[in-house]
């Protein structure tokens, strides 16, 4: 049997894992939006928010595993138009929670309601507004990019190596986010009433509109 020190691929899987773990669990906008969506409309969509945020984060590393994202770092143009794509639908989100925070989630399932008529409707609203804010994030490719490559031994397939880092990457990211959508289940009732809706939906504007602004000003590394 080997050991770690031996093992030619283990020690660079482990090293990529801690790294990813430090930066899933710093808050971001993924976490403001998870946190947003559970709290707001429940655990369920709070997880199909969840399960948007990860499939954005595997397209980005499947595009990485590909080369595809190369066409992020390598054109001034491509990362300019995705850049301020995903700059304005989250300045739009960001405003539309400030201007008009909701005072009870009724407001919000009539709302989800009108955007997809099906039985659960604030579900995939939401699958769709954390595949979204994924997507529209260009700065999430070079991330993929340039942070993959460091942990990619020699002498290995580099698009299977790849893609194994994006699955540590999309898992390492549902369980914490699945994890905080868990913990806001107990508060529930006190999460849903309208003085908490209201201020989590203004305080979700702003962390939102300060990300767009950040998005905007983002330049390629």
């Amino acid at each position: 049997m080997y050991g770690l020190a031996m093992h030619p691929y283990l020690l660079p899987l482990l090293a990529f894992a801690a790294t990813a773990a430090i930066f899933t669990i710093t808050p971001g906008l993924d976490t403001a939006m998870t946190l947003r969506t559970a709290t707001t409309s429940g655990w369920k969509a709070g997880l199909g928010a969840v399960l948007g945020i990860c499939l954005g984060l595997a397209v980005w590393g499947l595009g990485a595993a590909f080369g595809l994202t190369a066409l992020l770092a390598a054109s001034e143009t491509a990362f300019t138009a995705v850049k301020w794509a995903g700059a304005l639908y989250l300045g739009w989100m960001g405003l539309k929670l400030l201007l008009h925070p909701r005072t009870s989630l009724a407001h919000e399932q009539e709302e989800a309601a009108a955007e997809q008529p099906t039985n659960r409707p604030e579900i995939g609203v939401a699958f769709r507004r954390g595949l979204l804010s994924n997507l529209l994030n260009p700065k999430v490719g070079v991330f993929y990019m340039t942070f993959m490559p460091q942990f990619i031994p020699p002498h290995v397939n580099i698009q299977e190596f790849s893609l194994l880092l994006t699955a540590i990457q999309a898992v390492l990211s549902f369980a914490w986010l699945g994890l905080l959508v868990a913990l806001t289940i107990p508060l529930g009732r006190f999460l849903s009433s309208p003085v908490v809706v209201r201020r989590m939906d203004r305080l979700t504007g702003g962390v939102f509109l300060m990300f767009s602004l950040k998005l905007a000003l983002a330049r390629r590394a």
